[in-house]
């Protein structure tokens, strides 16, 4: 449907109300601002967002690997948690970049086989994280570690963020609002509340299908916020149990990274819907917190629980952990199968998104067969491809990601091939 003949709102056009700013979801009514860069000529590549997970204690192979190659294989323990979205994920087995092994060197996992080479991401949101408010943004669950996940061009870390309040604030609110917008979630009132009249009148001014996704968006919104009062509200009224010194009451205390987890990825993506960002990481934490999950306490802390030695016990409430990771996964997924962009089309069909590790067995400290995943971004999903007997590199995988998003490149770090076969 065509755009009404109304003046059209510029594509960061955002809500302004009683103090606050607001984002808003890409709409096929807006313009494209004339101070942005010229869109490339050309076709326009497959993909357009990247979104790199990595998990620092990495996933039990055994129970994340499946059996079979190829697109008749079998849903491993862990990857029946993404069974309703089986068929927009490729699983890679037997990839690394043949780096050094043990914790220290879980930090080349998006930047190949030198730890601080510029990691994939960076190199990503150079080209296609230009015209956004932030160029990429970093995130954490969980207490930040001393490992690091991104790097610049000249190698220096970029620094993660592990309070959900402060993602939000910057997303959905300017900084002289921000006492008001948390004022509002302890309260449990929405932002939402103060603009109401504005969006009104916006969704008045917009076509009938860009109405339909103010709308979805505004009940993605309100839903978030209500999650994260209620965190706030819990945590607020068993302070004495939080171990950390931070004055407010975001979900970061090391027993509550699950939760962190989970709101950090309702976040992203809110983060892609209102095009406030195209490149996004998440670093999942891990160290000795203990978990307790349907009611029952895990007998040792996450990094315990990784160094299981072959204990069947201790491998099992391993499983459980990672089992979390992956419906929080699958849960993004499903978002970003709802949530459109300017053109109508489901997020997931152009955003690429990589679940991944720097370490292939916490166990034994190797670094070696790092269990990587890769949904959406427009490739033929639906397999699992296993490097058993060739010589590829994850490094491979990363060039074929960058192709995926329209990045001309034949080499990362040590790789010079991609995956021929894939996509």
């Amino acid at each position: 449907m065509p755009a009404p003949s109304h003046a059209p709102y510029g594509r960061r056009n955002l809500l302004k109300s009683a103090g606050l700013t607001f984002a808003l979801p890409c709409l096929e009514s807006a313009q494209t601002l004339a101070s942005e860069k010229p869109a490339p000529t050309g076709p326009p590549a497959a993909a357009q967002r990247l979104v790199c997970i990595g998990s620092n204690l990495g996933l039990h192979r055994p129970a994340f690997y499946p059996e079979q190659t190829g697109t008749d294989y079998s849903l491993s323990p862990l990857l029946a948690n993404l069974a309703s979205n089986r068929g927009n994920f490729t699983v890679f087995s037997g990839f690394d970049h043949e780096a050094a092994n043990g914790h220290k060197n879980w930090d080349n996992f998006l930047c190949g086989k030198r730890v601080g080479d510029v990691s994939l991401d960076q190199i990503a949101a150079k080209q296609i994280g230009v015209n956004t408010r932030f160029d990429s943004i970093q995130l954490c669950a969980g207490d930040i570690p001393s490992q690091r996940m991104v790097f610049t061009d000249t190698g220096i870390p970029l620094p993660m963020l592990n309070r959900p309040s402060v993602l939000y604030h910057k997303l959905f609110a300017s900084a002289d609002s921000r006492a008001r917008s948390e004022y509002l979630l302890r309260s449990g009132r929405s932002v939402l509340d103060l603009i109401t009249e504005d969006a009104k009148r916006l969704q008045k001014r917009v076509s009938h299908a860009d109405r339909q996704k103010l709308s979805e968006y505004f009940t993605s919104l309100r839903d978030l916020e209500d999650r994260m009062s209620r965190q706030l509200k819990h945590l607020a009224t068993n302070e004495a149990q939080v171990d950390y010194e931070l004055p407010t009451y975001d979900p970061i205390a090391p027993t509550l990274m699950l939760e962190c987890e989970q709101i950090m990825f309702d976040l992203m993506a809110l983060a892609l819907q209102t095009d406030s960002t195209r490149v996004a990481t998440l670093f999942i934490a891990g160290l000795g917190q203990v978990f307790t999950l349907d009611g029952k306490t895990m007998r040792a802390g996450y990094h315990a629980l990784s160094h299981h030695g072959n204990d069947p016990d201790m491998i099992r409430d391993l499983i459980r952990v990672e089992t979390e990771h992956m419906r929080c996964l699958n849960r993004f997924l499903d978002q970003l199968k709802e949530k459109t962009d300017a053109e109508g089309r489901p997020l997931l069909d152009t955003t690429i998104v990589m679940f991944g590790t720097g370490m292939g067995d916490a166990s034994r400290h190797s670094n070696r067969d790092l269990p990587t995943l890769v949904a959406g971004g427009g490739f033929q999903h639906g397999k699992h491809i296993s490097n058993a007997g060739q010589s590829y590199l994850l490094g491979d995988v990363f060039i074929s990601l960058l192709r995926q998003l329209g990045l001309e490149t034949d080499s990362f770090s040590n790789a010079t091939r991609g995956i021929d076969h894939w996509g």
